[in-house]
């Protein structure tokens, strides 16, 4: 496996992935027609407006501390960007490198990798997947853990961060981005039991009894905190028991994020790297791959912007790259588009173009 389990020099506790997200350029919120911030580097995209390669370098841009105008254009057979007095063609590879060359800060392509896709690399796409699905859960759990902190030193009456509104309206909210890890966790499990693991089996039989009873071991946990959440939504916050229960939640939380860290760094760790091994052709691993997100319905619809939120910028990337392997086209697109899209915004958006 060599180094390809090797950690990002920062962690996800230490760069919130959030916090990156949160400095994209508002203007790709906002309809292609308005008047791009002053204060950022201006950089016009032209590409098809439905294409795959749009879509991935429209998200790719967001990262970067630019005020991006899209320029819909069905006469470019391939994407094109205008920088200053610079227009630059060519693959997706080459406009990515470029915007890591004029806009260092946060790096989007893996360095000492190949070719976008991965077309070079020796890991398996399926390890990958299940590796970048870690990460993103962890800083979650992390998220999750350092909220359920805040909330028992607040001891559920003083307020927090404004946004959340008040002390209950704050714990519904929670409650939902409990319910969305949730999700994510049990179908990656799903995931892993359905997909993953055959493979190893067929290599090794038992191979990954140890894994499964894990997931079997910690699914009442999660169940358990969610109703816990529930339960303290009803309590009265200026009682003892109020106070108590977040304090158990706290310590239930905890609990799960080290229990899960410990389990996913000994997949890597033990089985993971047993996965080449099994000799997978490309197609077999493309196979594998959409079988992974045919498992993972609800991470790869309604949860995409929630999952990606938990990578690193580089890792982001990754993960849209190891999709655009998918043989179904017009499911690439319509992941890539739930990244860069508002709900009904796509009509005004691409009907506004520059001169």
């Amino acid at each position: 496996m060599g180094n390809c389990f090797k950690k990002p020099r920062d962690s996800t506790a230490e760069i919130a992935p959030g916090d990156v997200i949160s400095h994209r350029s508002p203007v790709e919120n906002r309809p292609a027609g308005d008047v791009m911030k002053k204060d950022q580097p201006a950089v016009k995209l032209y590409g098809t407006p439905f294409g795959i390669d749009t879509y991935y370098l429209r998200f790719a841009l967001q990262y970067k501390p630019v005020a991006l105008k899209f320029v819909a254009s069905d006469s470019h057979d391939t994407a094109a960007i205008e920088y200053e007095s610079d227009v630059v063609s060519g693959s997706v590879e080459s406009l990515v490198r470029y915007l890591d060359d004029k806009f260092p800060e946060p790096q989007l392509v893996m360095t000492g990798g190949g070719a976008r896709f991965g077309e070079t690399s020796t890991t398996p796409l399926v390890v990958w997947v299940v590796v970048l699905q870690h990460r993103s859960m962890v800083w979650h759990l992390e998220r999750m853990v350092r909220w359920a902190e805040d909330l028992a030193a607040r001891r559920g009456k003083a307020r927090g961060d404004p946004a959340m509104g008040s002390p209950r309206m704050e714990l519904k909210k929670f409650g939902r981005s409990y319910s969305q890890l949730l999700e994510l966790l049990f179908e990656h499990a799903q995931m892993e039991e359905k997909v993953v693991f055959p493979i190893l089996e067929k290599a090794d039989r038992g191979l990954c009894r140890a894994a499964n009873e894990k997931h079997a071991r910690d699914l009442p946990v999660m169940n358990g905190i969610k109703e816990d959440i529930k339960s303290i939504g009803v309590l009265d916050s200026g009682k003892p028991v109020y106070q108590e229960a977040l304090s158990n939640l706290k310590t239930r939380l905890k609990t799960l994020k080290e229990h899960s860290k410990q389990h996913f760094e000994e997949e890597e760790r033990e089985l993971l790297p047993l996965m080449e091994a099994t000799d997978l052709s490309k197609l077999q691993q493309v196979k594998a791959l959409e079988q992974c997100l045919d498992t993972m319905q609800g991470t790869h619809s309604h949860l995409f912007s929630f999952f990606m939120e938990g990578l690193l910028p580089r890792d982001a990337m990754h993960y849209m790259d190891i999709i655009a392997r998918c043989s179904d086209n017009e499911r690439v697109c319509r992941l890539f588009r739930l990244l860069v899209e508002k709900e009904n915004s796509l009509g005004l958006a691409i009907s506004n173009t520059l001169k």
